[in-house]
């Protein structure tokens, strides 16, 4: 789950609101199966897991479905949104940055997904600028080849269509870690659109 914390900079370095990660799930519930929200992972005990691994009882990731990379396959994915122009992060290149925040994922929670779960893990990171990291870019390229055998439309429509719409939910959860959530949440955008080219007349 993507952690909230303060960056020097006035704004949050990682950012916690879940519009990202429920606009994926979303879209992962159109193309696979069994699509879960913050599935609880099962107790580690007896398995000896690498150091800094994530042990804890009760810890959950943000998103897994079924039929991702493959027919049978489970994929776990977790959102992280990360502020690049921190000094946290803004002292070395983007790559490194994207990289780091990556492997942290990874050294959290990838041997207990492969382990226990006996399922992938792949870390979804992304900056408050829309950039996206090496694994989130691979796993939007195949949901929108998943998205075009589908639907009929074409794989350029389907990838500018996600792209557009994760960078919605991305400014959506900044500005909502900014100012705060104002207002009664009702159906996000994500349910209210139907295609690649919906958001010429939906956007809301």
């Amino acid at each position: 789950v993507a952690s909230h914390s303060s960056g020097s900079s006035g704004i949050n370095a990682e950012y916690g609101d879940n519009r990202v990660r429920d606009y994926l799930a979303h879209e992962l519930r159109g193309v696979c199966h069994d699509t879960k929200v913050e599935p609880p992972l099962l107790n580690v005990r007896g398995t000896a897991l690498s150091h800094g691994s994530i042990t804890s009882d009760g810890a959950r990731l943000d998103v897994s479905t079924r039929g991702f990379w493959g027919n049978m396959d489970c994929v776990y994915f977790d959102v992280r949104i990360f502020n690049p122009r921190t000094p946290s992060n803004s002292n070395q290149t983007i790559a490194k940055t994207y990289e780091k925040h990556e492997n942290a994922k990874k050294t959290g929670y990838l041997q207990r997904v492969l382990q226990v779960e006996k399922a992938s893990f792949s870390p979804l990171v992304m900056t408050t600028t829309g950039g996206l990291g090496k694994e989130f870019t691979s796993v939007l390229k195949r949901l929108a080849e998943k998205k075009a055998a589908k639907t009929g439309y074409n794989y350029q429509d389907c990838i500018r269509y996600l792209r557009l719409r994760l960078s919605f939910a991305m400014v959506r959860s900044v500005t909502t870690s900014i100012r705060g959530h104002r207002g009664v949440r009702g159906r996000g955008a994500a349910e209210n659109c139907q295609g690649p080219d919906d958001y010429l007349y939906r956007v809301d």
